[in-house]
């Protein structure tokens, strides 16, 4: 299933909603036009739906709320499934390592920005299939960093996250989903 035929919650429709209002506000959608917009933004079914709605309007600059910073002294940072990615995501670990699986997740910025401030933990990416990562401005002390099989420059469509950070004894692994083989 691709992202834009993933169903969407109440969230993400009144997100879309306020985006058009605010459109309307700066003269860059007529009343009609704002009108059929919210009735479809509002009975929405999938993130597709909501696109359509707003791919004509300028993305709005990042908020305060583009910014999540993940912190654990001693426990293991684990982000996977259907989570939303902020477009700057830090994770901080003392003792703890960090797993960020983006391959099901969703994601509506081109760059993502992930900083990772780790000590003596690692830290494993997981990108959705096609995802490229440059993870030129990431340091290890005593640890490797491997993007496995993953392109590092920008790629017309991909999405591109830019990893930055330290660790000072662990590593850092980028790479794609493992295949699943299913057997009927």
């Amino acid at each position: 299933m691709s992202e834009l035929q993933m169903r969407v919650s109440d969230d993400d429709r009144e997100r879309t909603a306020q985006q058009l209002q605010r459109a309307f506000s700066e003269g860059r959608l007529t009343q009609p036009e704002l009108e059929d917009r919210l009735e479809i933004a509002l009975t929405a079914k999938t993130y597709g739906d909501l696109l359509g709605l707003i791919d004509d309007l300028p993305v709005e600059q990042p908020h305060v709320e583009d910014v999540v910073e993940l912190e654990s002294k001693n426990g293991h940072i684990k982000r996977s499934g259907d989570w939303a990615v902020p477009r700057r995501l830090r994770a901080i670990s003392k003792y703890g390592s960090v797993e960020l699986d983006l391959s099901e997740a969703v994601v509506t910025h081109p760059v993502v920005d992930i900083e990772l401030d780790l000590t003596y933990g690692s830290a494993k990416i997981i990108l959705p299939e096609g995802g490229v990562a440059n993870v030129d401005a990431f340091h290890s002390d005593w640890g490797h960093t491997t993007t496995s099989d993953v392109p590092g420059r920008p790629r017309p469509g991909a999405l591109y996250v830019v990893v930055s950070g330290r660790t000072k004894y662990g590593g850092l692994m980028v790479r794609y989903p493992r295949r699943r083989w299913f057997t009927h």
